[in-house]
């Protein structure tokens, strides 16, 4: 116990890149208390409030990501300056132009720059290295201590980007007024509840409160209760769960397993990646309202889509509604004709791959939702042309099943490490489909298949069902809520291993 506790504030204390402050830490959880516990002192105020809660964010974010911090820092400060800019110039474009530029250009940097490398290095069988040049420029006014030899992905730089490109936009048409306060706007862009893996949160919905007098009601304690402890189920029980005891040793060997068990590992991968993408929105939108701030729902029952666009209208939804807003829609959106309308939903949904990772597989994922969606629009606009919209029951059972399968079978493209495991998994679905497995090999599955079906129990229970369930936690007295959060705790504290997965989307 003595060396848990020393093992613990160490990590409170100092930066450990092997053992970051993540979400599913129990020193987290200590760090946020104590994090409450001096929040009474400043509440009250909201410049004390937001100057506390920005100190607090940045601690929290150096303790997952080291000195990146003083990107973060550095991005806050520039876009600040750049919507002032922006906001004194509004007839002017450049400044949009320049700040818009001087964000993606960082975020290449650090995101696509082996990409691109590899590729031009590929196509004109070239031999180019990445040589870490910013690095190398801090390391000429400090002790050296950058690798000028690899460039790192910090964690979250692709969500607060586009969250800063988002506010330079709606500064410019004037859907939002410039922040004046520095402190304000780094706070709104260094929020730590959703800093790393989102939602994306718009400055119109945001900023207005950070004027707000602090209101938390039982109701929304309870809320934000419920909320937490369903994310860490679904992240530490049925994401983490399925991740190390079956989809990585799929995707790590798809070769070694039948065809079936190559479809259920990818079928448990959707579940995971809903289960642990789901699951940080639920924490976070719980503990920013604890905070006395609302974010925005990000996910809601994507699998039940009967289509892909209906698909994308409850996955990732602020992701979703910025590529309509700042990529869609300037390219053209559905104002310049058909065949525009289709290429530019395509192109939106390519680059929409491409922010999700540096590879060809991401741009591949992408292109196969953009044509997926393409292709739906055609043929929805020739049913209307023939007939009205169907109200069958079994039709749209069926559009969610075949949604579900269209989408499952394209995170093979997402999660898959390279191109031969892809094909591997694709050979096996079409060569080596039915397993021989012995009854001890069934016995062996017997775990697994028992937290699929309980992931898709998840995914598939009724979203009536869920608010009951929802409703009668936050009804309940105050004793009965602490005492189903400890049964929680420990069965999640009972299912989960020590090895905790680092949340899906701190590497996008």
């Amino acid at each position: 116990m003595e060396k848990q506790l020393t093992k613990i504030l160490e990590q409170l204390i100092h930066y450990q890149e092997h053992n970051p402050l993540f979400y599913t830490k129990v020193a987290f959880w200590i760090a946020f208390a104590i994090t409450l516990a001096f929040y009474s002192l400043f509440y009250r105020k909201s410049i004390l409030r937001n100057s506390y809660l920005l100190l607090i964010s940045w601690y929290i974010y150096y303790q997952m990501n080291g000195a990146f911090l003083s990107l973060l820092i550095f991005s806050c400060l520039a876009n600040y300056g750049f919507g002032r800019l922006i906001d004194l110039h509004r007839k002017n474009r450049f400044w949009l132009i320049f700040s818009v530029s001087f964000n993606l250009l960082l975020l290449i940097y650090f995101k696509y720059t082996y990409f691109f490398t590899e590729t031009i290095n590929n196509t004109f069988h070239t031999d180019y290295q990445v040589f870490n040049w910013l690095g190398w420029f801090l390391n000429q006014i400090t002790d050296g201590m950058a690798d000028v030899h690899s460039i790192v992905l910090p964690i979250g730089i692709s969500f607060y980007t586009f969250q800063a490109i988002s506010y330079l936009s709606d500064v410019r048409t004037r859907k939002v007024e410039a922040v004046r306060n520095p402190i304000d706007f780094s706070f709104y862009l260094s929020f730590f509840p959703q800093l790393v893996a989102g939602p994306i949160v718009r400055a119109a919905a945001f900023i207005p409160q950070l004027y707000q007098k602090y209101r938390l009601s039982n109701t929304e304690l309870s809320h934000a209760a419920f909320l937490i402890l369903k994310g860490l189920f679904k992240k530490m029980v049925v994401a983490d769960f399925l991740a190390l005891n079956f989809v990585d040793r799929i995707f790590d060997a798809p070769g070694a397993y039948s065809g079936l068990e190559n479809l259920l590992g990818v079928y448990g991968y959707s579940i995971q990646i809903y289960c642990d993408f789901s699951g940080y929105t639920d924490i976070a939108i719980g503990l920013a309202l604890i905070l006395g701030y609302k974010i925005p729902v990000n996910f809601n029952a994507p699998y039940t889509a009967n289509g892909l666009s209906d698909f994308w209208h409850r996955w990732h939804i602020s992701l979703s509604l910025w590529l309509r807003d700042y990529l869609y829609i300037p390219l053209g959106g559905n104002r310049k004709g058909k065949f525009r309308t289709h290429l530019n939903l395509i192109v939106t949904m390519l680059l929409g791959g491409l922010w999700h990772g540096a590879s060809w597989r991401f741009i591949i994922w992408g292109g196969i939702h953009g044509v997926g969606l393409s292709v739906e629009k055609m043929i929805q606009k020739f049913r209307k042309s023939k007939s009205g919209p169907s109200s069958n029951k079994w039709l749209r059972v069926g559009s969610i099943l075949l949604t579900f399968q269209l989408v499952s079978l394209a995170w093979i493209f997402f999660r898959a490490p390279d191109q031969e495991t892809i094909y591997r998994m694709f050979y096996q679905f079409r060569e080596h489909f039915i397993p021989q497995l012995t009854s001890e090999g069934v016995m062996t599955y017997l775990p697994t298949l028992g937290m699929l079906l309980l992931g898709f129990l998840l995914i598939w229970f009724p979203f009536d069902a869920k608010e009951k369930i929802r409703g009668w936690f936050i009804r309940q007295h105050f004793v009965l809520q602490v005492c189903i959060a400890a049964a929680v705790v420990l069965v999640i504290q009972y299912v989960s291993t020590s090895d905790i997965q680092p949340f899906i989307y701190f590497r996008f």
